[in-house]
C-alpha cells in the first residue's frame, strides 16, 4: 500500500522549470509520494521530466508516480501511475506495469467508489474536495462531508485502502480532511507557490501526522 500522507503533485504549469529543485525541497519537508502531473506536455518533454525526477527521488527512496501516462511511466522507469476515470482502466495499467507498480485511481462519486477495482490498486485519490485553480473541474467541490461519505464507501470494501484527499488543500483545511477520514493530502499549489516549499511541506506533514494521531487517540 502507498504512503499518501503528503502526496506532492508537481506540475510545470505551476512550478515552471524548477521541478527537480521543488521535488528535492518537498522531500526534505516530508513528502512521502511524488507525482509528475503535466497535462499539456508533449511525450518527449514528459519523458525527460520523469527521468530527471526519478533520479532525484531514487536518492531518497520516495516513489515517483506519473499522472495518466502509462507509456511514460514505463519508459522512464517510474514507480507507478495515477489514472482518472477517463484514462486507461486500472486493470490495463496493472497488466502493463506489473504487480510491483504503484497504481492510484481518482474517485469522485459514490458510484465510482462502489465500482472501483480496489483489489488492483494501491491507493485512491478522492476529490475534488475544495475549489482549486490547479485543474479544470466543472463539477462542484464535494467538501469534507462528501469526502467522509466516499471514505465510508471505500472503507466498507477495503478497510486498509490508503485514501488521499485532493483539490484545494492547504494549511487551513488539511486537518479537516484528515478528520473526515483521509489518510493524507495531495497538494499542488500550497507547495509550488510557497516561498519556502520545504518549510510548507514540513508544516503540512505535521498537520497530517497530528490529525492521524488524534484519529486513533494517541
Amino acid at each position: 500500500m502507498a504512503d499518501v500522507r503528503l502526496y506532492a503533485l508537481l506540475d510545470p504549469e505551476i512550478s515552471g522549470e524548477r521541478l527537480p529543485e521543488l521535488a528535492q525541497a518537498v522531500i526534505e519537508g516530508g513528502a512521502t509520494l511524488i507525482q509528475l502531473r503535466d497535462k499539456r506536455g508533449e511525450t518527449r518533454r514528459l519523458l525527460a521530466e520523469a527521468r530527471v525526477l526519478k533520479r532525484v527521488l531514487a536518492l531518497h527512496s520516495v516513489p515517483l508516480i506519473v499522472n495518466d501516462r502509462v507509456d511514460v511511466a514505463l519508459a522512464a522507469g517510474a514507480d507507478g501511475v495515477h489514472v482518472g476515470q477517463d484514462d486507461m482502466p486500472a486493470e490495463e495499467a496493472r497488466r502493463l506495469l506489473g504487480g510491483d507498480a504503484v497504481i492510484g485511481l481518482s474517485i469522485k462519486t459514490v458510484d465510482q467508489a462502489r465500482a472501483a477495482p480496489l483489489d488492483l490498486i494501491d491507493y485512491v485519490g478522492v476529490g475534488g474536495v475544495y475549489a482549486t485553480r490547479s485543474k479544470d473541474n466543472p463539477e462542484p467541490p464535494i467538501g469534507a462531508a462528501g469526502l467522509r461519505t466516499l471514505v465510508e464507501v471505500i472503507r466498507a470494501r477495503a478497510p486498509a485502502m490508503p485514501i488521499a484527499a485532493i483539490a484545494g488543500i492547504d494549511e487551513t483545511n488539511a486537518a479537516e480532511v484528515i478528520a473526515a477520514g483521509a489518510d493524507g493530502i495531495a497538494v499542488i499549489a500550497a507547495l509550488a507557490r510557497a516561498q519556502d516549499p520545504a518549510a510548507a511541506a514540513r508544516r503540512l506533514r505535521a498537520i497530517v501526522d497530528g490529525g492521524l494521531r488524534a484519529r486513533v487517540g494517541l
